[in-house]
């Protein structure tokens, strides 16, 4: 390819030029606002960066294979590696089985991300253009480049002064989950990929706290309500701690409908105390820094590409445009990464950027249905959550309860039940006659 343009600067659309300039003469990344003010990736249009996020183990793999010795060079900028006992799983307040086969990293989406950008942008061909997506040029049956306008301008500018084109032999949607692809592609007579979407109502809110001498064998706590709680915040509240880069930990609470929680700093505290062991410790002997952040995710969504029939040549949607699923799992990060994966895989099979990315999207679609399957099953157990019920969820509602059991007492059945959750196996692992005949024996002995 001569040129390529991405779409979006964000997280998944610096993989997405990372994947591209081993392909193209020179990788364009069309994003207004992403450094913000002081260049920390928190500018105005991403609210939702300055939560705790989880890097997932596959998406740590992921990272590193794109970027040689970026794990060593986070750790060395202030980020905490997690091994072993420093990463522990809680369900219903229980500590889940220890696995040593576990790995995960300490640091702020906005750490991780500048990181990221810093090595994508130090690419000979990769370039930033500073500028907002206005529409696709299409010719032939196929994406031919971009229309942009000026970062700053406004749609009623005078467009002949604020918009100009930019030619690509392929485009990429990265725009997030606001996307605009939809719409131009209906504009221009093209139909539009089918949608799943469940409603979740989920609330979650992000708090900083100084960090010390406490919990020096901790890097990330994870807490969830399980079976013996009917999935409900009854016998241990749900949330998250990571040693951040800045010598603070992130904490992070979440809850549904009713139970979301809100910029009250004495609540969220009171909401930390009635969690496990290390988000009680912190509350008790931490100061909390700044202010409580909330964030309202109001529905999973996916967008099928590959059950279309028709689509232009030479575009490819990655990222929360084509999937976004309950933030509560940690797989955002992690799904942008094997999506580019999927990207790299399909490009260097020698197929023509030119035609519809027919073999990218059956790739991206195995990923982003796992994921799908993960989260929305196991947002079922909500009582607020109404469907759709997938083919099985009686059984796999059944199985999960005693597999999710099992983990917290058995080390095996917890390493395959953590390798699904860090999107390094399949969902279906899970139900495979060895994990269920494990958890057979565990429960019921053997």
């Amino acid at each position: 390819m001569k040129r390529a343009v991405v779409l979006g600067g964000s997280f998944a659309g610096l993989l997405a030029a990372r994947v591209l300039s081993d392909f193209a003469e020179e990788v364009v990344v069309v994003e207004p606002d992403l450094l913000g003010e002081d260049g920390d990736g928190t500018g105005p249009g991403a609210p939702h960066r300055r939560q705790l996020h989880a890097l997932l183990a596959m998406g740590h793999t992921r990272i590193e294979d794109f970027f040689p010795g970026i794990t060593r060079e986070m750790v060395a900028g202030g980020a905490r590696l997690g091994r072993g006992d420093e990463v522990r799983f809680y369900v219903d307040g229980a500590l889940k089985a220890p696995v040593d086969d576990v790995t995960m990293l300490g640091a702020s989406r906005p750490f991780i991300e500048a990181h990221v950008r810093r090595r994508v942008m130090g690419l000979g061909n990769v370039r930033p253009e500073r500028a907002t997506g206005r529409g696709l040029l299409l010719k032939g049956g196929r994406a031919v480049g971009v229309r942009l306008a000026a970062a700053g301008a406004t749609a009623a500018e005078d467009t002949d002064h604020s918009e100009y084109d930019v030619r690509a032999d392929l485009v990429v949607d990265a725009m997030g989950r606001s996307s605009r692809l939809g719409t131009w592609l209906a504009a221009e007579g093209w139909g539009q990929a089918p949608v799943d979407r469940m409603r979740v109502d989920l609330g979650y809110a992000t708090a900083r706290f100084t960090r010390g001498s406490e919990l020096p064998g901790t890097v990330i706590a994870h807490s969830t309500p399980g079976p013996a709680g009917d999935y409900q915040p009854v016998l241990c509240e749900p949330g998250a701690l990571a040693a951040a880069e800045d010598g603070t930990w992130s904490v992070v609470l979440a809850g549904y409908a009713g139970h979301r929680p809100g910029r009250d700093r004495a609540e969220f505290l009171a909401r930390m105390r009635r969690c496990v062991a290390p988000l009680r410790e912190v509350a008790e002997r931490c100061e909390m820094t700044g202010e409580v952040e909330p964030f309202h995710f109001r529905e999973s969504r996916r967008r099928r590409f590959a059950d279309l029939t028709d689509f232009p040549g030479g575009l490819v949607v990655l990222g929360d445009a084509m999937a976004t699923v309950n933030p509560v799992y940690g797989q955002g990060l992690t799904l942008a990464a094997l999506q580019a994966s999927s990207l790299h895989v399909h490009l260097r099979s020698g197929v023509s950027p030119h035609d519809p990315a027919w073999g990218y999207f059956r790739r991206a679609a195995v990923v982003v249905d796992a994921a799908w399957q993960l989260s929305t099953t196991a947002d079922l157990a909500q009582p607020h959550v109404t469907g759709p019920y997938p083919r099985g969820y009686r059984f796999l509602r059944w199985a999960g309860d005693r597999i999710t059991t099992a983990s917290v007492r058995d080390s095996q059945v917890n390493q395959t039940y953590l390798d699904v959750v860090h999107m390094r196996a399949h969902p279906r692992a899970l139900t495979g006659p060895r994990v269920l005949a494990r958890t057979a024996r565990v429960l019921w002995g053997s």
